[in-house]
């Protein structure tokens, strides 16, 4: 009986890993910053996407728009390749982006425009990129053009911290405003990506 559960349960690993490790092809319609991109696949179904492996400047942060501008000049309207490695807590894909053969998480990397992420970045190439960070550091590559660029998950924690803040210092109810997903705001819509 532990033969044929150990059995079952190995067989269920390898299922969700070829589950996982699947490919997913589609045009890039969106572009909501610099590493989160949505494609239309072939049956006009939309995937969110966040890239694998690396960390952009949050829109708000010094540099985000570069980022997702970066991020738009690799990407808009070409038709991209995702190569699937997990699903995030908010049910986006997480995958390495190709276009044409080259690799766009990298390829934001190269260009001085994303980190490593050190603590989700965990397959044997995460070890290049840091590398790959480390000489656009060096040439002083679009962000680090800045003498101190600020990681992002260092300025999302710091974000948090003042919202927790604000949130207990004002707890009142909000009059008028926008009510809903705040990071929505700034995507480039298809009309503005076919005007890039």
């Amino acid at each position: 009986m532990k033969r044929l559960l150990l059995a079952f349960l190995l067989f269920s690993l390898l299922l969700t890993t070829a589950a996982q490790s699947g490919v997913i092809t589609g045009k890039v319609v969106s572009i909501a910053d610099g590493d989160t991109i949505t494609i239309l696949d072939s049956n006009k179904t939309q995937h969110k996407i966040r890239l694998y492996g690396i960390d952009t400047p949050e829109k708000s942060q010094a540099f985000g728009n570069a980022a997702k501008k970066s991020t738009a000049n690799l990407t808009a309207l070409k038709t991209a390749e995702v190569i699937a490695y997990d699903t995030d807590r908010y049910g986006r894909t997480v995958g390495v982006v190709m276009i044409d053969g080259e690799n766009v998480n990298q390829g934001l990397i190269n260009a001085g425009f994303a980190w490593q992420y050190r603590e989700y970045c965990k397959e044997a190439f995460c070890t290049d990129w840091i590398g790959l960070e480390g000489e656009a550091r060096k040439a002083r590559m679009g962000l680090w053009a800045d003498t101190n660029p600020q990681a992002p998950w260092d300025y999302r924690k710091g974000q948090r911290s003042n919202t927790a803040s604000s949130s207990t210092i004002n707890n009142t109810a909000s009059t008028g405003g926008y009510h809903g997903n705040s990071k929505s705001h700034g995507r480039v819509s298809l009309s503005e990506l076919q005007k890039l």
